[in-house]
């Protein structure tokens, strides 16, 4: 072998490490699995919504870059680390009639809506659990960040709340207290402020569209905590047709007001309804700025030297857009 043949033969065996490298510190859970938590045609969260990713996922090359995961099914017992027994009980028993709402009307019952919600809540936990065994590690579930579900009811298309139980399961199964929590979601981000309102060591940071006539309708810039959480919260509504000028004034702010408290763990909910051209919502993000907030986020865990990202897909209802945004979100994940 000459010289140029053996030198081409290293330098591609270094680009594989490199590849490696990458592979080994981003993973994605993605199965089939996941599309089973979903409302049925015609309804916004539909369970397409994970084909959709995929193939922009694949289109990319991103799959041969992360270190793919399987989710698996959360315990009644982990469930309970965040939602009350009676709520618990409650899915189940409509999972098996299947008929009627598991809310005030949004999020319908579906036989089996059960083990597809524990699936999420599961696959959330199992990403947390991967990036907990290594150091400097990030994860991405696409469906999940069920952010508006609270701990004795589901709300919003959100039967169990993947992010409150995944805050829990740190702090009781892990010894990590502090986490931060932020927020990209069209939506505000109701089922982890309010249960955390108080809790100085959830550091949270939500931008969403303001307004009361978009669910929830709550999350204004006065909401900063109670008591002694009082100034841990930040939330930045956004007026509809705020767009990338916009975020790229409040992103800043959102990121230095987790550095402030330096948390151990970060959980991004990157939900991509607020990309222009959703059907329920009227911000005009474009997908650069997931893919920014993805990047930064982990530039921020390394500096705080633990590097643990978690990115959940939370919301979005364009598939076009989820399938951008949340490519994005992982390209932001490997980058950083």
């Amino acid at each position: 072998m000459c010289y140029l043949e053996r030198a081409g033969s290293v330098a591609g065996g270094l680009e594989t490490q490199r590849l490696d490298a990458k592979a080994s510190a981003v993973a994605v859970v993605l199965s089939e699995r996941l599309a089973r938590y979903g409302f049925g045609d015609g309804h916004p969260f539909g369970p397409d919504r994970l084909a959709a990713f995929s193939r922009e996922f694949e289109h990319r090359g991103l799959s041969q870059q992360v270190k793919l995961l399987e989710p698996r099914v959360a315990t009644i017992e982990e469930l309970q680390l965040f939602h009350t027994p009676a709520h618990v009980r409650f899915v189940q028993e409509r999972s098996e009639c299947g008929s009627g709402w598991l809310d005030g009307g949004d999020t319908p019952a579906f036989h089996g809506v059960f083990d597809a919600a524990a699936c999420v809540v599961g696959a959330t936990l199992a990403a947390t659990d991967w990036i907990l065994q290594g150091t400097r590690r990030r994860a991405f579930v696409p469906i999940a960040g069920l952010h508006h579900a609270r701990r004795d009811r589901a709300a919003g298309f959100c039967v169990f709340n993947d992010c409150g139980v995944v805050v829990e399961y740190l702090r009781q199964r892990h010894g990590i207290r502090r986490v931060g929590y932020i927020d990209i979601d069209a939506h505000h981000g109701d089922g982890v402020y309010y249960p955390f309102e108080d809790d100085a060591e959830l550091i949270f940071s939500d931008l969403h569209e303001s307004g009361q006539s978009l669910y929830p309708g709550t999350g204004g810039a006065t909401e900063i905590g109670r008591g002694d959480a009082a100034g841990t919260k930040l939330n930045v509504p956004l007026p509809a047709g705020a767009g990338d000028s916009e975020f790229d004034l409040v992103w800043p702010r959102m990121l230095a007001h987790q550095a402030r408290f330096a948390p151990e763990f970060f959980l991004l909910q990157c939900g991509a309804d607020s990309i222009a051209g959703d059907p329920i919502t009227h911000l005009q993000l474009s997908s650069a700025c997931h893919t920014r907030a993805a990047r930064e986020l982990c530039a921020l865990a390394d500096r705080l030297e633990h590097g643990r990202v978690l990115a959940l897909g939370g919301g979005g209802y364009d598939r076009g857009n989820l399938a951008r945004a949340w490519s994005g979100v992982v390209q932001g994940l490997l980058d950083g």
